[in-house]
């Protein structure tokens, strides 16, 4: 992962509350949002004037009745980050301040997208990473989620979001239960990814939950479902906004209604005062922009229209025929320098390739000659 200082056009100027007392932060991307923070990438700048790539978690400026627990979380991954860092697998923290925390960036993508179908390395990897961590008594108690396993470039597993992890001052009997359960998740991701390398011992492991996660999943989960789902409205989504989860669907159906209209894939990408724009990837001939959007006035005018929508000769697609939604979600969001992460064949990368040259988000964009 480079060092240099990237160059940008219209750099933002540094506001006050981008300062902490030994560097500061300079935006480039928003990564993603929600109740709890909005997730920046850009470069932190040391006191010496060293330049790091890093990630932002900013709180400031949530709900006030939020702001305590997103304090919360931001010191809890301070400590976990800063007890875990040397460990090969975890990032460094930069800066800790009322509001925020800045931590490294790893030139990577989470696991939902990277999808690594029997890449025994990369799983041997989040192993050792994670051996590392419980070595340094952390327990992450959120590796459920596969955006929490990061596909380096480099091939290698990194652990995120350490919001929900326990620092021990020893290795007690729960510290060992919940080091437990971080690997039964992590062999849950294996099995998703990798079943024909799960070993015997893994595989005894997976079908034996400890008796603190039956607890758990039979009363303080329902308690934990009621206040973020019901109380705060939060879902996890993998990184994607409401809209896409809840409007996308009914957007891609009235789409592909249209005459010319052959398939539509909805992705989405975080825009300027805490929401979510939708990127319509519309495959069709015959057709055009204003016509499309003048269906979807008649058709759903309950529901606001995509901000990009897109007519494009073929989408991107695998051997079985399903769209790469990896690929389209990348674009979306702008973050096209991630792209070539990821496996592609020629007649993708073609598709890919007409889609980019004329794509609609290219707001937050990182300016390295894309």
């Amino acid at each position: 992962m480079g060092l240099r200082r990237r160059q940008y056009r219209g750099r933002r100027v540094s506001k006050p509350q981008d300062q902490a007392r030994n560097g500061v932060f300079e935006l480039d991307t928003v990564l993603k949002r929600d109740i709890f923070s909005t997730i920046e990438r850009g470069i932190w700048r040391d006191a010496t004037g060293a330049t790091f790539p890093a990630v932002r978690r900013r709180y400031a400026d949530v709900k006030w009745w939020v702001k305590p627990l997103a304090r919360h979380f931001a010191r809890r991954e301070a400590r976990a980050l800063r007890r875990a860092e040397g460990s090969g697998h975890t990032v460094p923290v930069y800066a800790l301040e009322e509001g925020w925390l800045v931590r490294g960036f790893v030139d990577g993508i989470p696991l939902q997208i990277a999808r690594p179908y029997g890449d025994v390395a990369f799983f041997a990897s989040a192993r050792k990473g994670l051996r590392e961590v419980h070595r340094r008594r952390i327990a992450h108690n959120d590796l459920a989620k596969p955006q929490n396993w990061l596909y380096a470039a480099d091939g290698r597993a990194v652990l995120m979001d350490f919001q929900l992890a326990f620092c021990f001052k020893r290795r007690s009997k729960i510290f060992r239960i919940a080091a437990y359960e971080d690997i039964r998740h992590l062999l849950k991701q294996k099995r998703s990814f990798c079943p024909e390398a799960l070993t015997p011992s893994e595989k005894r492991i997976l079908g034996r939950k400890s008796l603190f996660n039956r607890i758990w999943m039979s009363t303080g989960k329902r308690v934990y479902n009621f206040v973020t789902r019901r109380l705060l409205n939060y879902h996890d989504t993998e990184g994607r906004g409401p809209r896409a989860m809840e409007q996308g669907p009914r957007i891609a159906q009235a789409l592909s209604e249209a005459p010319g209209v052959r398939a539509v894939h909805i992705a989405d990408f975080p825009t300027a005062g805490h929401s979510f724009g939708l990127y319509a990837f519309v495959e069709a001939s015959e057709t055009s922009e204003d016509i499309l959007r003048a269906h979807l006035a008649a058709t759903v005018p309950d529901i606001l229209p995509p901000e990009h929508l897109q007519i494009v000769p073929a989408l991107p697609r695998d051997a079985s025929g399903e769209v790469r939604d990896d690929l389209l979600r990348l674009v979306a969001l702008n973050q096209i320098d991630q792209i070539d992460q990821l496996p592609r064949t020629a007649d993708e990368q073609a598709a890919l390739d007409v889609i980019i040259r004329d794509r609609r988000n290219l707001s937050d964009r990182v300016r390295r000659g894309i």
